[in-house]
């Protein structure tokens, strides 16, 4: 793979740890700043929030601008970011920080993702952007624990000055090894970002996304309470299984994006029904602890390998203007981790019990495999309405 791939990957990599350290910080944060646990775990929320609403606005106001300057530009705003959050004198300057730090992520991966595919072949462009996120899966197994260790140590805002410190090696790589002529933006402009949008394929597969993240954070959002309750794990346990959960992202997002390269839908749908069974399993056996181990290895490696695919499903199906699509990607997946965790709450609310929680999961997984087999349909009629007739 061309190292400008890497470079996008460290990028993805300071991202990733920027998004996801808050949570084994909060403690900290909420000791050093005054206010409550849950108080500070809306800075989780709020940097979700941000990359929503961020995406769009960020790829509309960027349709038209090389593509180099803007990954180069969206790396130093987390740069800025994180050194404001580092700095932040109260919780609401932290919060603010930590939106703004956000605005650019959904930006970031959907154009860093059609620069990869740019780069290399057709028929291994779904492996590029696979190389392209595994600095965010690696970030879930090295940044996260990293980060945690050495904000408990030193203070949490010497978590984000180091992490400013990767941001500002992101942005040299960026900038020395990305071509200045890679993956210019479409003649059709902002007008031709917009026109993709009416493809059905591209809202399809955003669906997807969002139900396939969805089934994912319904029940990973109390996974600790599951492990510790259900399969009888000790807390500290649960800290190593979540590693294992992360090497097993990192592993499926490698071989999604093989996959992909060779049948991108058939994973699509394989990968979702394998997850909607996992589900299932879960929920019978998870009380036996080496089972929910086990699980959680295979749950994370399965999530990932439908993250390349639908990337790239995006992006060729919104192919005259993809970088608003890609983007908007980026957002639906986040939708479905805001909307998985509100399901998997309203379920606990309404009855559910913890062990009985991955079947709702099962549920959602089931859901994102109809709509994937429906799309699938969709381009199969739409290649024999293109043939001519005899």
């Amino acid at each position: 793979m061309p190292l400008p791939i890497l470079a996008l990957a460290i990028a993805s990599f300071c991202i990733g740890t920027t998004e996801f350290v808050m949570m084994g910080l909060l403690p900290e944060v909420a000791g050093d700043l005054g206010v409550s646990i849950p108080s500070a775990g809306l800075l989780v929320t709020g940097y979700a929030l941000g990359v929503v609403f961020g995406a769009p606005i960020v790829a509309m106001a960027t349709a038209q601008l090389p593509r180099k300057p803007v990954l180069v530009g969206l790396t130093a705003s987390f740069v800025v970011g994180n050194l404001f959050c580092a700095i932040a004198p109260d919780y609401w300057t932290l919060m603010a920080a930590r939106v703004f730090t956000a605005l650019g992520h959904g930006a970031f991966f959907g154009i860093g993702s059609v620069v990869a595919a740019s780069l290399v072949p057709r028929n291994k462009r779904a492996s590029a952007m696979a190389l392209m996120f595994a600095g965010l899966t690696l970030s879930n197994i090295l940044g996260v624990p990293a980060g945690t260790a050495l904000g408990e140590a030193f203070g949490w805002r010497a978590t984000f000055l180091a992490v400013v410190g990767i941001g500002l090696i992101s942005v040299a790589a960026i900038a020395w090894l990305v071509p200045s002529d890679v993956a210019e933006p479409s003649g059709g402009g902002l007008r031709g970002e917009l026109r993709v949008l009416g493809k059905l394929q591209v809202w399809l597969a955003m669906l997807i996304a969002s139900l396939a993240s969805a089934s994912l954070f319904a029940v990973f959002t109390y996974i600790k309470p599951y492990l510790t309750d259900v399969s009888g794990l000790s807390t500290a346990t649960v800290t190593w299984v979540l590693l294992l959960f992360g090497a097993g992202m990192t592993i499926g997002n490698i071989i999604g994006g093989r996959l992909a390269d060779w049948k991108l839908m058939p994973t699509v749908i394989g990968t979702l029904f394998a997850m909607a069974v996992l589900f299932v399993v879960f929920a019978k056996l998870g009380a036996i602890a080496a089972v929910a181990v086990a699980i959680v290895f295979m749950w994370g490696m399965l999530i990932f390998i439908v993250v390349p695919p639908l990337q790239i499903r995006v992006v060729e199906a919104a192919a005259e203007g993809p970088n608003l699509a890609a983007t908007l990607n980026q957002g639906a997946f986040n939708v479905g981790n805001a909307g998985g965790a509100w399901i998997g709450g309203l379920a606990i609310s309404w009855g559910v019990s913890y062990a009985n929680l991955p079947l709702v999961g099962a549920a959602l997984a089931l859901l994102a495999v109809a709509v994937a087999v429906l799309s699938q349909a969709l381009d199969r009629r739409a290649i024999l309405q293109a043939q001519p007739a005899e």
